[in-house]
């Protein structure tokens, strides 16, 4: 702030606070000088584009309003100095267009860069994002495991089909094995016990007494199966990589 807006400022505390007024003018003058020296870095109003407002006498008339000691330089620097920092806080340091082997002018140019953004001369510069280039094999592997789901079906909601993973557990490591683009034991025959593909291993069951012979569905697939399934998961990667 200038003397003059230091002596209007000082004016209107005067006028909230009459009683803590300089009873002379030897102490008013006293009083101007030191807070123009205190103050000097203190704008008297700042304006930002994002709509945030800094008002010197708001903020004396805020603190008159809340403390019961008289005001002082400092009721006013160190708001402000808050303020500053929540400023240029949002704001990311573009390159200054000086010569950057000239330290002293870099870092001036820097210095004033801030100072007029903290003011509201010149708008936060934002922090950009670095933007990397698309991976193909990332590409290439997530639409696999897109084309793998979608093989699957998907005819109930995502989240009714998380709850009924524990009693369709073939179905739900299919998914999770897709979604990871992994080999899937599934998606080839079984040539151990005959299962077609989509359809899970089984284990040969005679019944006691009748001798009976059925099947059920096994947990894990045959380990025959698991091969069949890594060498053709290895194929279709061949065959995706060399189109």
């Amino acid at each position: 702030m200038q003397r003059p807006e230091i002596a209007a400022l000082l004016a209107y505390v005067d006028r909230l606070d009459p009683t803590r007024a300089p009873q002379s003018k030897a102490a008013a003058g006293e009083r101007l000088e030191q807070w123009a020296t205190l103050l000097d870095h203190v704008p008297a109003t700042a304006q930002h584009p994002d709509g945030r407002h800094w008002d010197a006498s708001q903020v004396a008339a805020r603190y008159i309003a809340t403390s019961p000691y008289p005001i002082k330089p400092s009721d006013i620097g160190a708001p402000w100095e808050t303020y500053r920092a929540d400023v240029v806080g949002r704001h990311h340091d573009p390159a200054p267009p000086v010569d950057p082997d000239n330290e002293a002018a870099y870092r001036a140019a820097l210095r004033n860069t801030r100072q007029a953004v903290a003011v509201g001369a010149l708008a936060p510069a934002p922090q950009h994002a670095i933007e990397g280039r698309p991976s193909p094999i990332r590409a290439q592997r997530d639409a696999e495991a897109a084309r793998r789901l979608a093989a699957l079906g998907d005819y109930v909601p995502k989240t009714v089909r998380d709850q009924l993973a524990q009693y369709r557990p073939h179905r739900a490591q299919r998914e999770r094995l897709a979604a990871a683009n992994m080999p899937d034991p599934l998606d080839v025959e079984c040539t151990w016990c005959g299962a077609t593909t989509g359809q899970p291993c089984r284990a040969r069951r005679i019944a006691p007494g009748t001798d009976a012979i059925g099947y059920r569905a096994k947990k894990a697939p045959h380990p025959c199966r698991v091969e069949d399934a890594q060498a053709h998961h290895a194929r279709r990667k061949e065959q995706e990589t060399a189109a």
